[in-house]
């Protein structure tokens, strides 16, 4: 896979704060490559970097084979969407998506062409007359991207472009860059701390987390062979069940009671006895008739119920501590109800106590 952008022993210090420690990163050409994280762990701060808004304290970055660490953002042949639409109120929507192609003193020709472009693709022809104040939400977010898209660059960078805009518009908006990325093809580097954003928009995911990358794989990695205890909490809604207890002799002992492990797929060094959390996603959790099939069964009273339409989700209570599972919207339980569930090793997660590290 040839690289359209590189990241070499990337630092970046504010005074005596370290924000980016050492950081590599290689994305391919043509990769959605998604930085994930929570709030303050450097994820908008190294796509500042790369589009060259923050100086690096050491390390490099090259685009297209091009060393750019001090290049100005102009010359780094990428296009930015930042979280607040930034447009130009007094502009119309065609002022705005050629108000940077005349400054770099392009054609006439060349500016209409491009714009016609971008307004067929981001399907924003209608609204070229207008002005940001007559647009909504999300068609002003079309028309920053627009104002990326006429720079015709190979690397698009975006800064949690969906997160002014409501649930609806979200998810609608996602949809849409998702097929622009499928139709143009370009590099794309998105910031989000939406879960559901990474994992439907993402080829690979880099989950950070105090100015390091965690772990970076596809969605189906992350989600389903977490590196850490902090990554397998941060990925999935609900969050995943933890519990803590020891490992011995292929057994997992928790609170007075043994699951087997047999069927778990050991890390090649990792220790197969000792302090342990295991951790299971509350939809992996079997109920009804498919707990028959399960290597552990148990019997647990339901606390609490929360139903979501498509799903119902099941609070109760499993070998001392509270345990999530995500049900059919459609079934029939009650608080105070006593149901089977079950559970298979296969699709766990185990983590070292004292390092978090998978097992």
């Amino acid at each position: 896979m040839n690289n359209s952008v590189e990241i070499k022993n990337l630092d970046l210090e504010f005074g005596t704060v370290k924000v980016l420690q050492n950081l590599n990163l290689d994305i391919g050409a043509g990769e959605f490559l998604v930085l994930l994280g929570s709030s303050g762990c450097g994820k908008s701060t190294l796509l500042n970097c790369i589009a060259g808004l923050l100086d690096v304290s050491a390390g490099q970055i090259h685009i297209k084979g091009t060393n750019v660490t001090w290049a100005e953002p102009s010359e780094r042949g990428i296009g930015m969407v930042f979280q607040s639409y930034a447009l130009y109120p007094q502009m119309t929507v065609e002022g705005n998506l050629s108000f940077g192609l005349k400054n770099a003193g392009l054609a006439k020709t060349e500016i209409a062409a491009r714009i016609k472009r971008a307004a067929e693709i981001l399907q924003i022809e209608p609204l070229l007359k207008r002005k940001p104040a007559a647009l909504s939400g999300g068609q002003r977010q079309r028309v920053a991207i627009g104002r990326a898209l006429v720079r015709d660059v190979d690397v698009f960078l975006f800064d949690e472009p969906l997160s002014n805009l409501d649930a609806k518009l979200r998810a609608d908006l996602r949809v849409e860059i998702k097929r622009l990325h499928q139709n143009l093809k370009n590099t794309m580097i998105y910031v989000t701390h939406d879960q559901i954003e990474a994992m439907t928009l993402a080829d690979r995911i880099a989950i950070m987390r105090d100015g390091k990358i965690m772990q970076l794989g596809s969605p189906d990695e992350i989600y389903g062979r977490p590196i850490n205890k902090y990554v397998a909490g941060f990925i999935g809604s609900p969050s995943m069940n933890f519990l803590e207890g020891e490992l011995s002799d292929g057994l997992f002992e928790v609170g007075g009671v043994s699951i087997p492990m047999a069927g778990y797929e050991f890390a090649s060094t990792a220790t197969t006895s000792g302090g342990a959390t295991l951790g299971i996603r509350p939809e992996h959790v079997v109920t009804g008739e498919l707990v028959v099939n399960a290597p552990f069964q148990t019997d647990v009273t339901i606390d609490l119920i929360e139903p979501t339409g498509s799903d119902t989700l099941v609070d109760c209570e499993f070998a001392g501590g509270r345990f999530r599972v995500r049900m059919d919207g459609q079934a029939k339980v009650s608080v105070g109800d006593t149901i089977r569930l079950g559970i298979d090793p296969a699709r766990a997660s185990l983590f070292d106590r004292d390092t978090e590290l998978r097992l």
